[in-house]
């Protein structure tokens, strides 16, 4: 069983992937909040026109959720598929963080995405990527049955 930190960071990042892919459930209704209209939404969401219909964010949001999944299965009972399955997600969000650092220097920066994406998404994928591999990096070190002892002292040699 991995440690209590990378349990921790795995429902902070389960909790934020679900919250998301709620978000994505509400748009495929047609419900446009927090924005007024499809095209503000757009925009704001996504720094360009794009369609909020439900064959578009229905994929969406069960990617994330099936992410979440993942994550919370690795923290909990790592196997080898959900190993991949959870560095899969820590390397969207990398993929993310970069291209949210390279928007900072290519949109207009009066528009409502640069700066949620300044000030919101670029900051949250980083510290969900940072997440994502600290839960990797705790389920693969194994405590010893018996002791509060790592493995790696166990077979540390002086």
């Amino acid at each position: 069983m991995s440690d209590r930190t990378a349990q921790r960071a795995a429902v902070v990042l389960a909790s934020v992937l679900t919250v998301d892919a709620l978000f994505h459930l509400y748009w495929a209704t047609g419900s446009t909040w927090p924005a007024d209209d499809a095209e503000s939404l757009s925009y704001a969401v996504l720094g360009t026109e794009a369609p909020f219909t439900p064959p578009v964010v229905l994929p969406l949001a069960v990617l994330l959720l099936a992410a979440s999944g993942i994550v919370v299965a690795q923290s909990r009972r790592p196997r080898r598929l959900f190993r991949l399955g959870t560095l899969a997600v820590a390397g969207g969000l990398g993929l993310r963080t970069v291209a949210g650092l390279y928007w900072l220097f290519a949109q207009d920066t009066g528009s409502a995405f640069y700066w949620l994406n300044l000030g919101l998404y670029t900051p949250l994928c980083a510290l969900l990527g940072m997440a994502a591999l600290r839960v990797l990096r705790g389920a693969a070190t194994p405590t010893l049955r018996k002791g509060k002892a790592r493995w790696e002292d166990a077979v540390r040699v002086r």
